[in-house]
């Protein structure tokens, strides 16, 4: 087999295996996409006024999830418009004010917080899905799919001659 037909056979077959690999990856990201597939963000957590005596009687505040999931780079902003002081893990936050919490790490929490009837609420911190990581599976996918196709065109794939 000459040397050009051989090289665009591989050359062809890789691109083929990217571009697969880049339709799976992509079709399955659309289709299974989650709030977190953004960029860092303000998240705002209100705690209302009467948070304290429901958590006195065991009853959790409808609108404060039990677990938050968040990006690298977010930041919780606390509003407590409650009368009474709270604390969500390192952040005091009296009556009437609010606190901050820059999530910069990946990691999963679980902080004591006290408008919680269990006292504690759980932050997962995940790295955002980016173009740069997308970019990465596709290459990850494509390139091995790319040299096994190679292998079967070059091998499993005659050669015809021209004939003059």
């Amino acid at each position: 087999m000459p040397r050009n037909e051989i090289i665009k056979r591989i050359l062809l077959s890789l691109a083929a295996g990217l571009l697969l690999s880049a339709l799976i990856s992509e079709f399955s990201y659309i289709f299974l996409r989650t709030p977190q597939d953004r960029g860092p963000q303000q998240i705002v957590l209100v705690v209302p006024a009467g948070t304290a005596e429901r958590v006195a009687h065991g009853e959790a505040e409808p609108s404060i999830p039990a677990d938050m999931i968040f990006v690298v780079g977010d930041t919780l902003v606390v509003k407590n418009q409650d009368n009474v002081a709270h604390r969500l893990g390192p952040l005091f936050i009296p009556a009437g004010a609010e606190a901050s919490l820059k999530l910069d790490t990946i990691a999963s929490y679980a902080y004591e917080c006290t408008f919680r009837p269990g006292q504690y609420i759980g932050l997962d911190v995940r790295e955002a899905t980016t173009l740069r990581t997308r970019l990465v599976g596709i290459l990850f996918g494509g390139l091995p799919m790319g040299a096994l196709f190679a292998v079967y065109a070059v091998l499993g794939i005659p050669y015809k001659k021209k004939t003059e």
